[in-house]
């Protein structure tokens, strides 16, 4: 996130300075393509590159410090890199850096509200034993993004079939639902449950992500997670169709109450 706001910035300096990439280039003694991918966060702008940049374009000496210190930031490792074989992707260092994650999930317990034990039955399905327990610390080290002092809000809303679909054994249902329970009593974290009687709804066609940031210049971006692979949206139009889905997914959903109801009365079931 960091680089990106960091490309996005040195981009509208040049623009606003009027100069194109090819002026600039030639000005900063960089090629052509340099510029592009500093401009794109294809490549990694150094201190040295920033302050050159600055000095081009004539930067006030606040905004200069500023942008240095943020390129200085972008190239700090983040807590997920020392699992860089589980996370892949660019979504925990987004999901990390975001102020508000809207979810809507249709199949199983979002990651950050899943119990140990239900996250190791669901990896166990889905990866050889060998990745299973790698794979689950993964997993509670990305959890404890919900109890850090600036934890971002997460708005929760999931299919009533995730209560009721069996990943383990009951105990494990069981355990899992409680801690629904108790995560929902976090001022930070809202938990709400779409049910079977809604019938027909708009969040029909699968499970996404919104995440949002505290900074205004970066723009939301739309996290879709598949078989074939991870898909970012950040169209602005695309972004915005999706939120609307959200908001008629949400408008479609129980309130948090009854929502917590629900998950008491399924609760019971597992255990009775």
């Amino acid at each position: 996130m960091r680089l990106r706001r960091l490309a996005r910035e040195l981009r509208k300096m040049r623009e606003d300075s009027g100069l194109l990439p090819e002026a600039a280039a030639a000005q900063l003694g960089w090629s052509r393509s340099k510029v592009s991918r500093i401009e794109t966060g294809r490549t990694m702008a150094s201190r040295a590159d920033v302050a050159a940049v600055c000095d081009l374009y004539g930067i006030g000496s606040g905004d200069r410090a500023r942008l240095i210190q943020l390129a200085g930031e972008a190239r700090q490792r983040g807590w997920w890199t020392a699992y860089a074989d589980v996370f892949t992707g660019s979504y925990i260092g987004l999901e990390d850096d975001a102020s508000l994650i809207s979810q809507w999930e249709v199949q199983l317990i979002p990651g950050l509200l899943q119990t140990e034990d239900y996250a190791r039955a669901v990896i166990s399905q889905l990866r050889p034993q060998e990745e299973v327990q790698r794979r689950v610390m993964a997993r509670m080290a990305r959890r404890t993004l919900l109890s850090r002092p600036d934890a971002p809000r997460l708005d929760a809303i999931f299919d009533e079939a995730v209560l009721r679909r069996p990943i383990g054994s009951q105990q494990i249902m069981d355990e899992q639902l409680g801690a629904l329970l108790i995560s929902a009593r976090r001022p930070n974290v809202s938990i709400r449950v779409l049910p079977f009687r809604a019938g027909l709804h708009a969040g029909l066609e699968g499970a996404f992500t919104i995440l949002s940031f505290a900074d205004n210049m970066d723009p939301d971006v739309v996290y879709v997670e598949g078989v074939a692979g991870d898909v970012y949206v950040e169209s602005t139009d695309q972004v915005e169709r999706c939120k609307v889905t959200m908001e008629q997914i949400s408008e479609a959903a129980l309130p948090p109450e009854d929502s917590m109801r629900l998950i008491t009365e399924v609760k019971d079931e597992y255990i009775s």
